[in-house]
This record gives structure tokens, C-alpha cells and sequence, in this order.
């Protein structure tokens, strides 16, 4: 057995971590390094860190919590600290009516979207979803051609988890507004989806397709010319987007910290005091003291949807005009799946 000098950059630090673990420096719960802070620490490449991660959860160490990250599995998940990684249900299910590859496909789309929810879309490589599925890292280029591909179908994947419903129902403005309330829910529990969603190259699948049609539907009787219809459609799904670059990268820092954005901020409080009591900036001085001024992706979000849908009323026929061959929608129909 190779001593720890001439062992593999990824054995040395799954053995640092490991000890860790043993000793109690990281407990059950706790959270372990992410792939960017063993990066930072140890000095090497990304994809040295994942495979120093996985080996962890190979050995029933960790487990992925979406949200969080990677963290010390709770000793009733592991058999004496060593053994197989718990099984994820929503992995490992089989949906009925689909062959053998069709389901293989299905569930490394799956592994990927889990990892990535929890860590990022830097950690989703081929040979890490190979390892959470227990196969060989060919196996999934037989399937998939490579993370473009991958990335594509997570993105796919994820739209089709938040469908609009069969058509607007709700006035132009209550079906933008249901629509984007949708999408910002979707890009909050996929934060790497915005970095992948592009209106220069846009995603050519059936599932994103459908919601910028959807969003065409719900204003096309309302008198508008086709540029302007195509560009309504391209703002509102670009604001709900724009705003939501930021979570991965909120997500990131409060892994790589520890710190919420609030613990974050009153970490700077020095800092911020600093600035402020230079006179330099007296309305921002004003508004830091009061307690009802709170920012956050949240509050921007909901400003920002409302401003935009005002600034495309004057658009929009005051008079909606429902298309012909429309009914009274299903019960289901006037709400997100």
C-alpha cells in the first residue's frame, strides 16, 4: 500500500477528511469541505476534490443533503462507519412503462440534478455521477455523449417539473405573474439552472420551449405585432432568470463561510461602519438604521416582477381577448404541476 507521500492527491485528503471524522472534528451533521474550499485548502484541481468526496461517500462517510451540501452521515446510516452510501429514493425509483435505458437515462439526469442542487454545477462531472451510481464512467457516455449533453437534459428535466398548466387563465397579467412565480420556484430549488438557461443560445427542448410558448399564449390576444409578442415573451422569462443567477452564487458563499448572508453582513459590521460614518453616503446611513428596510432575492424579486408586468400594461388591450376555441379551464389547468 502506497504510505501517505506517494499516495494519490485525492487518497491523502480523503484520509485528512476521514480522520476528521473519526476524532469528532466533524460530526454527524456537520458539514465537510465542498469542492471549492479543497480547492482552496489542499491546492488542487476541481476534479481531485470530487473524486476525494466521492471516495467519502463510498465508504458511507457522507451523504448529499440537498441545499447544504456534503455532510457527515448520521451513524445510523452507516454500518460502523464504513459501508455502502444510503440509497436515494428518488434516484433510485423505477418509473413503469420505460425500458432498461430509458430508465438508466432517467436516473443519471436524476444524480446529476441531486448533485448539482447540492453543490453545484462544477461538481456535476461525468466520473461524479458515475461514482454516486456505482458504475463505470463509460457506462454513461454509451448514453449520454458527454456534460453538455447532461447539463441539457438536467435542464430539460427541470422545466418539465414545473409545466405550465394546459393554457392562461388568469387575465394576461395573472398568467405572467403565476408563470414567473413558477419559474422563480423552479430556479430556487435548481440554483445552477440560470447559468444554464441562455437567450443568445436558447435551450432547444421541448419541455423549456413549452413555457415560452405558454407565455406567448397568454398575451397573443392582446393586439400585440409578432417582434413584440417574441420580445414580452424573451423579458419576462429574462427577468425571473436575471434575478436568479444569484442564488447559486449565494448558495456557494454560505457553503464555502458557513455564514448566512445576515451572519455574513454583521461579520462586516466594522467595515460597514467604517464607510457609513464617513458622510460620504447620508440616504444610505438613513436607511441602514431602520429595521423595516429589508433586501433580499425574495424582496427584489417580487419588486422587480411587479414593475416589469406595469411596464408591459400599456401593451396589452385593456379589453383581453380570449382565443377562440377556449373553454372554461380544468380543474388543473389554472395552476403550476
Amino acid at each position: 500500500m502506497a504510505d501517505k507521500e506517494t499516495a494519490p492527491a485525492s487518497a491523502r485528503i480523503t484520509a485528512a477528511l476521514r480522520e476528521r471524522i473519526a476524532t469528532g472534528v466533524l460530526k454527524p451533521g456537520d458539514r465537510v469541505p465542498s469542492t471549492r474550499q479543497i480547492v482552496r485548502e489542499w491546492g488542487v484541481a476541481m476534479a481531485t476534490a470530487s473524486k476525494a468526496l466521492a471516495a467519502l461517500r463510498q465508504q458511507g462517510l457522507t451523504e448529499t443533503v440537498n441545499g447544504v451540501g456534503t455532510i457527515v452521515a448520521g451513524r445510523g446510516r452507516r454500518a460502523d462507519g464504513i459501508g455502502p452510501p444510503a440509497r436515494n429514493p428518488a434516484v433510485d425509483r423505477r418509473r413503469p412503462g420505460r425500458s432498461d435505458a430509458e430508465d438508466f437515462v432517467d436516473r443519471i439526469v436524476r444524480t446529476a440534478i441531486a448533485i448539482a442542487d447540492a453543490e453545484g454545477l462544477a461538481a456535476t462531472t461525468m466520473r461524479r455521477v458515475a461514482t454516486d451510481l456505482d458504475v463505470a464512467t463509460m457506462a454513461l457516455y454509451r448514453h449520454v455523449r458527454g456534460k453538455d449533453h447532461l447539463v441539457t437534459l438536467m435542464a430539460d428535466a427541470a422545466f418539465a417539473e414545473h409545466r405550465p398548466p394546459a393554457r392562461p387563465d388568469a387575465g394576461w397579467r395573472g398568467s405572467l405573474e403565476s408563470l414567473c412565480r413558477a419559474q422563480w420556484a423552479m430556479y430556487r430549488r435548481h440554483p445552477w439552472l440560470a447559468h444554464v438557461v441562455s437567450f443568445t443560445r436558447p435551450l432547444l427542448t421541448r419541455n423549456a420551449m413549452a413555457h415560452t410558448e405558454w407565455t406567448m399564449r397568454a398575451v397573443a390576444g392582446q393586439g400585440l405585432d409578432p417582434t413584440t409578442l417574441i420580445h414580452v415573451a424573451a423579458t419576462v422569462a429574462n427577468f425571473v432568470r436575471g434575478t436568479a443567477v444569484n442564488l447559486e452564487r449565494e448558495a456557494e458563499a454560505e457553503q464555502d463561510t458557513g455564514l448566512t448572508d445576515d451572519e455574513w453582513l454583521r461579520a462586516q459590521s466594522d467595515t460597514l461602519a467604517a464607510a457609513l460614518g464617513s458622510g460620504s453616503f447620508p440616504i444610505l446611513t438613513r436607511i441602514s438604521t431602520r429595521a423595516d428596510v429589508v433586501v433580499t432575492l425574495d424582496s427584489l424579486f417580487e419588486f422587480g416582477l411587479q414593475r416589469m408586468l406595469d411596464g408591459i400594461t400599456p401593451l396589452c388591450d385593456h379589453s383581453p381577448v380570449r382565443q377562440p376555441g377556449r373553454g372554461t379551464p380544468g380543474p388543473d389547468e389554472s395552476r403550476f404541476s
